[in-house]
C-alpha cells in the first residue's frame, strides 16, 4: 500500500473536527457520539499523515529481505576484494623490501631479524602430529518439534563451547591452531553470533573444526581434563550434539589477516 502526504486533507479533517465540537445553536447540547466522531477522525488524520509522511511514497509493508541479503553479498564481494588487494600490496612490500635489503645492511639485519620470529608470531606454515576436534549442532527433527523440557539453545554450539576447547589445546601445549582453516594468535578472539561462528571479520557455521599441532597424548589429555569440554560432552549425549576428536598429521596454514596494532603499549 502507498501513502501521499498533503497539507490539504489534513486542514479539511482539523476543521471538521473543530466544526464538531462547536455547538450550532446556544443551549442545544450535542450527543456524546456527535462530539466523539469528530475527534476519532481528528486522530485518525494525524495517523494517516504521519504514516504518509514516514513512508515517504514507498510502501511501508513491502519485504526488504531480498534488499537486505543484497546487501549483504556486496559487502562480501567488497571485504573480498580489499583483501585480494592488501595481500598483493602486501607482497610488493616484501619484495621490494628484499631488493633493498641486497645494499643497505641495517634493512638487511632487521629483515633476518623479522624472518627469525616468523614462526613463533604464526607468520608461517606448520605441519606436525596433533589433535582435530569437530563441534556440531544436533540435527534437526522432520516435524521442527522440540522434545519436552529442551530449547534450541540446547541445541546449538556456544561461544563458550569453542572457547573450551581453544584453551584446553592451549593449556595442553599446543604449538600452532586454526579454527576453520584460520591461523589463531595470541590476538585473535573467538565470538559467537546465534550459531555462527565470528572470526578475524569472518562468519562461518558449524561444524566447527579446530586443529591443533602439539604433543597428541598431551593435548588430548587437557582435553579430558577441561570441565568446559566435560559439559559439552554431556550435552552431546543428552541433546544429540555433535563431538568428534582424532589424531593425526595436521597443518595449519599461515596467518593472512591484518596485523595492524589498535593499541600497544611500551615495556617499563
Amino acid at each position: 500500500m502507498e501513502y501521499t502526504s498533503g497539507a490539504a486533507s489534513w486542514q479539511k479533517a482539523l476543521r471538521r473536527a473543530v466544526a464538531g465540537l462547536v455547538p450550532r445553536r446556544k443551549g442545544l447540547r450535542r450527543p456524546g457520539w456527535s462530539i466523539g466522531v469528530p475527534l476519532i477522525a481528528a486522530a485518525a488524520g494525524l495517523l494517516f499523515t504521519t504514516t504518509a509522511t514516514t513512508a515517504g511514497g514507498t510502501a511501508l509493508r513491502e519485504d526488504r529481505r531480498p534488499q537486505l541479503n543484497q546487501l549483504i553479498e556486496e559487502r562480501r564481494e567488497q571485504v573480498a576484494a580489499s583483501e585480494q588487494r592488501a595481500a598483493a600490496l602486501r607482497h610488493d612490500v616484501e619484495e621490494r623490501t628484499s631488493t633493498l635489503a641486497e645494499q643497505d645492511g641495517p634493512i638487511r639485519a632487521q629483515q633476518g631479524r623479522a624472518l627469525g620470529v616468523r614462526e613463533a608470531a604464526g607468520f608461517t606454515r606448520l605441519t606436525g602430529p596433533g589433535v582435530t576436534v569437530e563441534l556440531n549442532d544436533a540435527p534437526g527433527r522432520g516435524d521442527g518439534r522440540l522434545p519436552e523440557g529442551v530449547s534450541n539453545d540446547d541445541l546449538v554450539v556456544h561461544q563458550g563451547d569453542v572457547q573450551a576447547v581453544v584453551n584446553a589445546l592451549w593449556a595442553g601445549g599446543a604449538e600452532a591452531m586454526s579454527i576453520m582453516n584460520v591461523r589463531v594468535l595470541a590476538t585473535s578472539a573467538v565470538r559467537c553470533v546465534g550459531n555462527t561462528l565470528l572470526l578475524h571479520g569472518r562468519v562461518y557455521s558449524p561444524p566447527f573444526k579446530i586443529v591443533a599441532i602439539g604433543d597428541p597424548a598431551a593435548l588430548q589429555a587437557a582435553l579430558a581434563a577441561s570441565e568446559g569440554v566435560r559439559w559439552f560432552k554431556d550435552a552431546v549425549d543428552h541433546y544429540q550434539l555433535g563431538y568428534q576428536e582424532r589424531v593425526s598429521t595436521v597443518t595449519v596454514p599461515a596467518f593472512e589477516d591484518s596485523t595492524a596494532l589498535r593499541s600497544a603499549k611500551v615495556p617499563e
